[in-house]
């Protein structure tokens, strides 16, 4: 362990400088006071684009190797390394909110969101005051956060304050920081570009974090989901059509039923996929509301007429979606209803994945012992005790991912029922279980489709032996001898091990010829 001497918390409102002997493996301060208090708090330790910030001898406000800068909030003054873009309310969250580590940061789509939004706030400001020097670095700094130049100056979690209000002030401070860099100011100073007055104008944290959440949901859904939902959707219509002659026995309850052709099956997946398409499609005109405009409570305290209106135009044009104001911004603030619709519809798309994977996988059983009536794509090895075994694990993975969405549609749904007076405050946790949830469905999509679904090959043999074997062929029969004997026939052929003609020759309620006219299995395939 390194000795080094941290700046640590804020503890009853003062500033508590501690030596420490060194971080343990947990990334806790080990205090070379026996009886610190800080003993077992954690250290924060940022990586920047140029590495490990590195906080060493520092000596009031000052820091001998200038690694460290001052920089003030409403609570006071706080130390941040001198690297990094962001100020003192990103300081005190890290701090504040040490939940989850690297695993559980805001989702950068959530970053670039807010960096899109605050570009195209910054140029409509210049029709409300906003100088057009100071404007065009914050949308100059703006960008490269849109395009993910910055993502390192983001350490918060999605563990912080309902609103969002931390990662809001990170973004402003992060924007705030370069803005003064691009004008040759010092960071830190908040001159000439204020990160709340100049970079958060005429916005709260309370409308610009659900402005966000909308961009980033849209942005990610068309860019991402639905391209990859389509592929799927296409190359199951493609097996589909392949598959369309040949006839193999059903199942209902796991057991036999009539038959059907394998392109039949397969068409019931393809259509369940397009309906998934559509019902995420149906949820995009309340995603594509936007909280701009209502600031701290839907009033609109503190921005201009024509504010929303215009950043929801611009917001189209930066993105080519069709964005628009929300038509009640109180409920925009106060809820998060477009939320739980939109993952309610990804939990159907979670659903019908499962139930596609799932047939898919049990349909290619085997390769001897099981129902084999398809072939799956062999991409790797399945054990490492047993040789030569091949899984169905694209079918394994997409099923994991349909149940992680199914257990984020819980989160969701409670998240979205707790909004409390004039704002909801599950703001973080609903947009990252959102964002993930679209990340997972879309990536295992494609990856299902790619490495399963375009590989699979029927194994006609086989589907042609478990199609004559089935007793539920009888079912052909009933128009001619009647239900009851037709149960009869089954029954004699499954007690006494022969086939449903040989039973029912045996029973007398056929001929032989009577047999093969009324038992065809290709026209028991629709209805007559």
């Amino acid at each position: 362990m390194r000795h080094i001497t941290v700046l640590r918390a804020w503890l009853s409102g003062a500033k508590t400088y501690v030596t420490v002997k060194g971080i343990n493996r947990r990334g806790s301060i080990v205090s070379s006071a026996p009886n610190s208090y800080l003993q077992g708090q954690p250290v924060i330790i940022r990586r920047s684009q140029r590495g490990l910030s590195t906080i060493t001898d520092m000596n009031g406000d000052h820091c001998n190797n200038k690694t460290l800068r001052v920089e003030r909030d409403s609570f006071g003054e706080i130390k941040v390394p001198c690297d990094m873009y962001y100020g003192a309310n990103t300081a005190r969250s890290l701090v504040n909110f040490d939940i989850g580590g690297e695993t559980e940061k805001m989702p950068v789509p959530i970053i670039q969101a807010f960096g899109i939004f605050k570009r195209c706030a910054a140029k409509v400001n210049t029709k409300f005051g906003l100088d057009p020097k100071l404007a065009e670095a914050i949308q100059q700094a703006a960008e490269e956060v849109a395009k993910g130049e910055l993502n390192a100056h983001f350490p918060l979690v999605v563990w912080q304050t309902g609103s969002g209000t931390q990662t809001n002030m990170n973004v402003n401070e992060v924007i705030s920081n370069r803005a003064i860099e691009i004008l040759g100011g010092t960071m830190g100073t908040k001159t000439p570009v204020h990160p709340n007055d100049h970079v958060n104008m005429s916005q709260s944290s309370n409308d610009s974090f659900p402005t966000a959440m909308h961009i980033a949901v849209a942005t990610e859904i068309n860019n991402r989901l639905l391209v990859n939902l389509r592929q799927l959707h296409e190359a199951l219509g493609a097996k589909s059509k392949e598959f369309a002659d040949i006839i193999k026995i059903g199942r209902t309850h796991t057991q036999d039923a009539v038959p059907l052709t394998l392109g039949q099956e397969f068409s019931g997946y393809t259509q369940q996929i397009a309906y998934g398409i559509e019902r995420v499609q149906a949820t995009l005109p309340r995603i594509q509301e936007l909280a701009a405009g209502g600031t701290a409570v839907g009033t609109g305290l503190n921005t201009r007429k024509g504010f929303a209106e215009m950043v929801a135009a611009e917001l189209s044009q930066y993105t080519g979606l069709s964005f628009i104001t929300a038509s009640n911004k109180f409920e925009a603030l106060a809820a998060h209803d477009a939320m739980v619709e939109v993952h309610g519809a990804l939990n159907v798309i979670a659903c019908s994945l499962m139930k596609i994977a799932n047939d898919i996988r049990f349909l290619g059983s085997g390769p001897r012992c099981g129902l084999g009536e398809i072939s799956l794509p062999e991409n790797e090895p399945g054990s490492s005790i047993m040789p030569g075994k091949v899984n169905p694990t694209q079918c394994e993975a997409i099923t994991m991912v349909a149940a992680q969405v199914m257990g984020n549609q819980v989160a969701v749904s409670i998240g979205g029922s707790n909004g409390h007076f004039e704002l909801n405050v599950f703001k973080p946790m609903i947009v990252r279980n959102v964002l993930q949830s679209i990340r997972l469905l879309a990536d295992a999509s494609l990856s299902f489709t790619k490495h399963c679904v375009i590989g699979i090959k029927p194994n006609r043999e086989r589907i042609s032996q478990l199609m004559n074997d089935s007793l539920m062929l009888v079912t052909a029969l009933n128009p001619y001898i009647g239900y009851d004997n037709a149960a009869k026939v089954a029954k004699h052929a499954h007690k006494e091990g022969m086939t449903l003609k040989q039973a029912a020759l045996d029973l007398g309620v056929l001929t032989e010829e009577e047999f093969d006219k009324y038992l065809k299995p290709e026209m028991m395939l629709g209805p007559k």
